[in-house]
C-alpha cells in the first residue's frame, strides 16, 4: 500500500528530479551512452551526439557530464544570442536539444569551428540523429554527418520498472510491487510515458484526496 500520510506533509514542496550520478539508473539501453561520458576524455572524437527519445535520460547524462569535464549548457535553439566563445571558455560545452528546424545553422557552425579550434570538446543531444535534417549549410550538414553517434535503445523490463519505482521516490511516494507491475503492462514503454503516468498518477491521488495504488492507477488505465 502506498504511503500516503507522509505526502501530505510535503503538498507545498515542488518535485525536482535529481541529475546527480548517484540518480542515473543504468541498464542495457543506455551502457554506451554512460561508458562514453565517463570514459571522457578519452572520446573518439571530440564532439559527440548522444541521441534517444524524449525521456531517455540524455538530459541527465549531459548533466553528469557537465560535472565531470566542467561543461557549460546551452539549448541549441538559444546558440544565435549568446557569446559563443564565452560558452567555450572552459573547453567544454553541452548543447541540448538539437532539432530540426529549431536552431541557428550558421552560429552551430561557427559553435563547431571554435571547438576544434581550441580543441574542446563537445556533446550534442538530440532526439534524432541530424543526418535527416534539411540543412542548408553544405558545411554545417557534412560535419553533422560526419560526427560519432551514441544512441540510446528502449529500457528492458528490470531498467523500466527501476525508473517507475524512482520516479514515485522522486515523489516521496512509496508503491507497492502491484502497481508497479500494472504500470508495465498499461503504459507505453518509454521513459517519457513512465514520467507522465507517474505524475498523472500523483496528481490524481491528490485530487481526489486517495492513496497512489493499483486500483487509482485500475481507474485512469483502464481499457
Amino acid at each position: 500500500m502506498a504511503n500516503f500520510a507522509p505526502r501530505q506533509l510535503a503538498l507545498a514542496l515542488d518535485h525536482a528530479e535529481s541529475f546527480a550520478r548517484e540518480d542515473f539508473l543504468p541498464g542495457p539501453s543506455n551502457e554506451a551512452a554512460l561508458k562514453l561520458i565517463e570514459r571522457w576524455p578519452d572520446w573518439p572524437a571530440r564532439v559527440m551526439l548522444l541521441v534517444g527519445p524524449e525521456g531517455s535520460g540524455k538530459s541527465h547524462l549531459a548533466a553528469i557530464w557537465s560535472q565531470i569535464a566542467g561543461a557549460r549548457l546551452v539549448a541549441a535553439r538559444a546558440l544565435e544570442s549568446v557569446n559563443l566563445p564565452a560558452m567555450l571558455a572552459t573547453n567544454a560545452l553541452v548543447v541540448e536539444d538539437l532539432a530540426a528546424n529549431r536552431f541557428d545553422e550558421r552560429a552551430l557552425f561557427h559553435l563547431l569551428n571554435l571547438a576544434r579550434e581550441q580543441e574542446a570538446s563537445m556533446l550534442i543531444t538530440a532526439r534524432e540523429a541530424p543526418t535527416g535534417f534539411a540543412i542548408m549549410l553544405n558545411d554545417l550538414a557534412s560535419r553533422l554527418r560526419a560526427l560519432p553517434v551514441v544512441n540510446l535503445a528502449a529500457p528492458d523490463d528490470a531498467l523500466l520498472r527501476a525508473v517507475i519505482v524512482k520516479q514515485f521516490a522522486d515523489r516521496q511516494l512509496v508503491v507497492d510491487e502491484s502497481l508497479v507491475a500494472y504500470l508495465l503492462t498499461r503504459v507505453e514503454r518509454s521513459f517519457a510515458a513512465v514520467r507522465d503516468a507517474v505524475e498523472r498518477l500523483d496528481s490524481e491521488a491528490l485530487r481526489q484526496k486517495r492513496p497512489v495504488t493499483r486500483a487509482l492507477a485500475g481507474d485512469l488505465f483502464r481499457g
